[in-house]
């Protein structure tokens, strides 16, 4: 249910709200359809592909910026109020979770059908379960984190197959006019994303090197996915700097385990990453957590920036 607003409120703004957001792809017209707000890409992304026509999609982060640090303008908090739904992903960005509490019923929160089983250690350490997490808790550097959960479900195709069809029967729920539609489009992106799902198998499945050695935790679901050991320089929080004593330990476990390539990311600084490797005398290459898409991306939309992830991997993994 749409909450009521100020006249004076909606006349002033309402020609401003959608501009004040992240601009949606392929979305419906302006105005017509059910008005989805997504607080990031990836859901953006699967809002528009389920949605199709019916729907009208606008992204809280806008292109460039850091999802985990996005803050809401006034503009931004009405255009979630104005809006039908809100998808996002509880405990990712503090602002939309404080924006989902102002938006009420309309508000969907995927965390569930991500199925977030993964921890990913500010020490650096390769994804597991929580409980191994647990058990890990001593092993870093003091102060570090070793009991958040990686919320990057979206790097596991098929854990994003399960997303898009949550969306899909929330949209059902709010829209059930094109329930069918809402299905049907989920169903023809699961079949993309088990096709690209089985390209990845395939692609790594023979890499001469199963560690990935990464400048930011990130990437706890894609290495779970295709049976690669995740090593971060930082955990989590990509704009944390590590101590003298972590990039040692990082040059070490290169050298120990022969890893080729330090993968960075292009929204993140790649100096350490940089020293790390003129050290270690490897490789750096750009690895895309796809939390947004810009001008500079490998693609301008999530299979072509994830196929072109695949490339990159099989290049700096060494795959056969």
């Amino acid at each position: 249910m749409k909450r009521p607003l100020l006249a004076f409120t909606a006349t002033a703004l309402a020609a401003s709200t959608l501009s004040a957001c992240g601009s949606s792809e392929d979305a419906a017209d302006d105005g017509g359809g059910i008005e989805v707000v997504a607080s990031f890409y990836p859901l953006e992304h699967a809002a528009v592909r389920v949605g199709g026509e019916h729907v009208s999609v606008t992204n809280l982060t806008r292109p460039g910026a850091e999802a985990h640090d996005v803050e809401l303008t006034p503009k931004d908090m009405l255009g979630v109020t104005r809006a039908d739904l809100l998808v996002y992903l509880k405990d990712f960005q503090p602002a939309v979770d404080d924006a989902a509490a102002e938006a009420g019923d309309a508000a969907f929160d995927v965390s569930r059908d991500a199925h977030l089983d993964l921890g990913a250690s500010e020490a650096g350490h390769e994804g597991e379960s929580p409980e191994e997490h647990a058990e890990h808790a001593e092993d870093g550097p003091e102060g570090h984190d070793h009991g958040a959960t990686d919320p990057h479900f979206w790097l596991d195709p098929i854990r994003y197959a399960d997303v898009a069809d949550a969306i899909a029967g929330r949209l059902a729920t709010t829209d059930p006019e094109h329930a069918e539609d809402y299905r049907a489009n989920a169903a023809a992106f699961r079949e993309e994303l088990t096709v690209l799902d089985k390209d990845m198998t395939a692609g790594l499945e023979d890499c001469t090197h199963r560690e990935l050695v990464t400048s930011h935790t990130a990437f706890a679901y894609l290495a779970e996915a295709y049976d690669l050991e995740q090593e971060g320089i930082t955990g989590l929080t990509p704009e944390s700097e590590p101590s003298a004593q972590d990039m040692a330990a990082v040059v070490a476990h290169i050298t120990e385990h022969d890893v080729a390539t330090i993968y960075t990311e292009p929204l993140a600084p790649r100096a350490v990453a940089e020293t790390i490797a003129r050290e270690a005398g490897v490789k750096v290459a750009t690895l895309d957590p796809l939390e947004g898409i810009t001008d500079s991306s490998a693609a301008q939309d999530y299979l072509g920036v994830m196929r072109a992830n695949l490339a990159t991997l099989r290049e700096g993994q060494e795959c056969r």
